[in-house]
């Protein structure tokens, strides 16, 4: 993203992942990512990573992803981006495709925003009358990390992609209080940064499983940043959410059947 824009950029969002495979210890990662479409002041960089096994060769897709950055401020002003240069096929396919997943971005937010306002209408509240159903009050986890430097870029801001490790931890500890099993993390949805988080903020992480469904269970997660003064007088700022799909096997490698949950 930077070397497009040519100055700093920042993440301002993620489509849902999916993944496909699970990397293990000893497989070599590939990462390949190209920025697709530029548009006014915002651009699509997509990301490709694959999996390779050291003894067979074979590679697998682990995930493909898409991530919309925006170059920082200049001045208070926003920076208009260039135009991306399409030199292949396959550029001009994903040119052609990025407009069209901005679009599907724009409206699935605003369908959510819908959503939500529905549903919080006097009387429209989930309950579950199942004998058996566990309170997602015990499925509920709280962590707090420290930015330090490693976990930061060359800007000072924490990455993203360990704001989304802390997430996935929580949430997997979440959903195990279910399942009594290691979860498998399938997808990652809804990932958007509010705000940033800095070198010394103390970031807390609040997850519980929103419902299940079978044999997978969504974990919701809250990420709150403070800083010093911030800390003393409880005033966090909300910088992330994001809703995390897992499921289970067994030693068989059988999916495993969540219980019924009550709100």
């Amino acid at each position: 993203a930077e070397k497009h824009a040519g100055v700093s950029c920042v993440t301002a969002s993620m489509d849902d992942i999916q993944f496909e495979e699970a990397a293990r210890v000893g497989q070599i990662i590939s990462i390949r990512t190209k920025v697709n479409r530029a548009f006014k002041t915002s651009m699509e960089v997509g990301i490709k990573v694959t999996v390779q096994d050291v003894l067979t060769n074979a590679e697998k897709i682990v995930s493909v992803a898409f991530a919309t950055y925006v170059a920082k401020p200049v001045d208070a002003g926003k920076v208009e981006l260039k135009p991306v240069e399409l030199l292949s096929a396959e550029d001009h396919l994903e040119h052609s495709l990025a407009i069209e997943r901005r679009r599907i971005r724009l409206g699935y937010v605003q369908v959510f925003q819908k959503l939500m306002q529905e549903s919080n209408k006097e009387g429209d509240f989930y309950t579950c009358e199942e004998k058996d159903a566990v309170s997602t009050e015990h499925t509920h986890v709280q962590s707090t990390e420290l930015v330090l430097p490693p976990h930061a870029n060359h800007h000072g801001n924490t990455f993203g992609g360990q704001i989304m490790a802390w997430m996935q931890t929580v949430a997997s500890i979440s959903a195990s209080r279910l399942c009594h099993s290691h979860p498998i993390l399938k997808s990652v949805n809804m990932f958007k940064f509010w705000g940033p988080s800095f070198v010394g903020d103390r970031l807390v992480f609040n997850a519980i499983v929103n419902n299940t469904f079978h044999n997978s269970v969504e974990v919701g997660v809250r990420v709150e940043a403070y800083n010093c003064e911030e800390w003393i007088k409880d005033q966090p700022r909300h910088i992330n959410s994001a809703f995390l799909i897992f499921n289970a096997v067994n030693d068989k490698g059988e999916l495993l059947t969540f219980p019924r949950v009550k709100p």
